[in-house]
């Protein structure tokens, strides 16, 4: 049965363990094991239908998707988009094929895909080594966007998404709230009763003209149950560049606070948007202060590629010494320069050199190796790529809400693109069927696992767990498939 097996799982390519960020040479082997065949998989992604198991019996989870993707070079979205530069755009319809197989409350899910740092910061003893280790996992939980330009799914009202990784410690639930406005809802807990994390997400999207711009409002709390702490803080604005013409490039920026509510501690990050030459592109910098404003360390990096921390004399005696060493005359802005500015496309700036270490420096997180053939599954991280999938025996135990049950992102992923168009638009009229007859009988829509309340921490609204999913009565679930 699914719920025996879930115990032996495991997502190839991961070590749950890894504290530095570094990857094993087992690791590495089993990425170099990962194919993309759509001839020989089925609908579970599993070759030639059968369960991969490894020398030591545990079973794997699939290590890519039945389908490659769908070309998007055929298409434009300058019909849709043109008339809403400026506007919210939680109410356009887009094309299927801008869409990648999941939907975003599993795109929320891929924020445990790190939680070896949940597990680091569990483990300290010293208070900055768990602010370090939680700072690092807020920007780990969006490292897996980066490259992937396609747009999840957006929940159906009452949709649902869970996902039980004994192998990881944890357990997981969300719940679509709130259509308009599109309010996602998650709560997850050690399987070893060590932490709870929760939240909810409203992400706010506005085209301008050329880009399209995903503000996360919405609180993500962490709380460390052994330590009694609590953490709180918002996710960076997300950017995607060229939707109309040229290469989909994407970007983080923005200021993320996270608060430890018990010591007063706070962690100052700067997502630095990528500036005039892309010097800046990808970068995060930021630093830890105490309840009294005394800054305890300085965090560097990359939130595509790793971050480090160091104390701040040595930042600032480096940063000195860089200065005096390679100071360069500020460039005007050359002629091609400003005629880039008007330019039918935003070329993505060239990445620049990997993060420059500062001697003395402790790593705190790395960024997983994705799959050799990620860009032909939307550029998924191997925790994206096991998401979706659909084991036999699990349609018996899942919510009849879960979205591994959508036929749009099924037949999408399946590479059924025509199916997957079609379901997608019965499934949207269903739901606007639906609403229109709660309004005529003057019915309201009633959550089923989650109550709007106010977050213990902020003070602010917030969508709070009620508890229950796991006892997995199902009997009153809304059908919206």
């Amino acid at each position: 049965m699914w719920k025996k097996a879930a115990k032996k799982t495991r997502v190839t390519g991961f070590d749950s363990d890894n504290s530095s960020g570094d990857f094993s040479e087992a690791n590495h082997k089993v990425a170099e094991m990962l194919d993309l065949d759509p001839h020989q998989s089925n609908r579970t992604g599993k070759h030639n239908g059968e369960t991969e198991i490894q020398e030591n019996g545990i079973k794997r989870h699939r290590t890519s998707l039945p389908a490659p993707m769908f070309s998007r070079s055929d298409f434009s979205v300058w019909s849709i988009l043109k008339k809403c530069i400026g506007l919210e755009l939680s109410k356009i319809t887009m094309p299927i094929v801008f869409n990648e197989p999941l939907s975003f409350l599993q795109r929320i899910t891929e924020y445990m895909e790190h939680i070896y740092l949940i597990n680091k910061a569990c483990s300290h003893a010293d208070p900055l080594e768990r602010m370090q280790a939680v700072a690092a996992f807020a920007v780990s939980a969006v490292a897996s966007q980066w490259e992937r330009t396609g747009k999840p799914f957006n929940p159906l009202l009452g949709e649902t998404y869970e996902l039980t990784r004994e192998d990881l410690g944890f357990r997981f639930i969300s719940e679509q709230v709130s259509h308009h406005p599109p309010i996602s809802a998650f709560y997850s807990e050690g399987l070893n009763k060590d932490f709870i994390f929760h939240g909810s997400i409203y992400p706010k999207l506005k085209f301008w003209g050329k880009s399209i711009e995903a503000e996360p409002r919405g609180t993500i709390t962490l709380e460390l149950l052994k330590h009694n702490e609590a953490y709180t803080w918002t996710n960076p604005t997300c950017c995607v560049h060229n939707v109309i013409i040229g290469k989909l490039w994407l970007e983080q920026y923005g200021m993320v606070e996270i608060v430890n509510h018990s010591t007063g501690d706070k962690c100052v990050l700067n997502f630095k948007p990528c500036g005039l030459f892309g010097k800046e592109l990808h970068r995060v910098e930021g630093y830890i202060q105490d309840k009294n404003r005394k800054k305890l360390c300085v965090i560097y990096g990359k939130w595509t590629e790793c971050l480090w921390c160091t104390d701040p004399t040595t930042y600032e005696t480096y940063k000195k010494n860089e200065k005096r060493g390679g100071e360069q005359k500020k460039l005007k802005p050359s002629e091609d320069v400003i005629k880039s500015e008007n330019d039918e496309a935003d070329d993505m700036p060239e990445v620049q050199d990997t993060v420059q270490f500062i001697p003395g420096s402790k790593l705190l997180w790395r960024i997983n190796c994705r799959p050799p053939n990620s860009s032909q599954m939307y550029n998924f991280t191997s925790f994206a790529v096991s998401l979706n999938e659909l084991e036999k025996g699990m349609e018996a135990i899942l919510a009849p809400t879960d979205c591994r049950l959508r036929p749009d992102i099924r037949n999408m992923e399946n590479g059924n693109m025509d199916v997957a168009s079609k379901e997608k638009e019965r499934l949207e009229e269903k739901q606007r069927a639906a609403r229109k007859e709660r309004a005529k009988d003057e019915v309201e829509w009633h959550t089923r696992w989650f109550h709007q309340g106010t977050n213990p921490y902020t003070g602010t609204s917030d969508w709070l767990y009620s508890g229950g999913y796991f006892d997995r009565n199902f009997s009153d679930c809304p059908d919206i498939y």
